[in-house]
């Protein structure tokens, strides 16, 4: 199961549509979801609620965050890190992987030519030291799960 939170906006419809050339198996994840292609199956959800969310990312192999809070600082404070962090813990319970759809919020406008995972984390305002820290949770989640997988292959 491909699992796509917040499948209403741009990047999601268009990602449900792409995702058909690999599994005709997508979830769509949204207060009021609606089908983009035939074989979806629709998961109403509150995604702040997190055990609404763990039970939408349940089944799923890979789970896409495309959700797109509204533009308003108080708004990203408040949502991004608990959402973020209830996705993580979901994933990981669920054996999922993480695909997230990011803006360039967290870097710095020097490193915007060449944007790799090692880019350097510079937000120059105060939605992207959101992003930042929502960055910084994913790659901490990655680098646990790396070192479990090498712990495990060396005993």
């Amino acid at each position: 199961m491909q699992t796509i939170l917040g499948s209403g906006g741009a990047i999601g419809i268009e990602l449900a549509k792409a995702l058909t050339a690999f599994t005709q198996e997508i979830r769509l994840v949204s207060r009021n979801p609606q089908k983009v292609n035939e074989t979806d199956q629709l998961f109403p959800a509150d995604v702040m609620d997190k055990t609404q969310l763990s039970k939408a990312i349940e089944g799923s192999a890979v789970v896409y965050v495309t959700v797109g809070f509204e533009y308003k600082y108080s708004v990203w404070k408040s949502m991004w890190v608990p959402f973020m962090m209830n996705v993580l813990d979901a994933c990981e319970q669920h054996k999922a992987k993480l695909v997230f759809f990011d803006n360039m919020y967290a870097l710095n406008k020097s490193s915007l030519a060449n944007i790799t995972e090692e880019s350097p984390i510079n937000p120059c305002s105060k939605k992207g030291a959101i992003r930042a820290e929502v960055n910084r949770l994913i790659l901490k989640s990655d680098r646990r799960k790396k070192s479990r997988r090498h712990h495990r292959s060396l005993t």
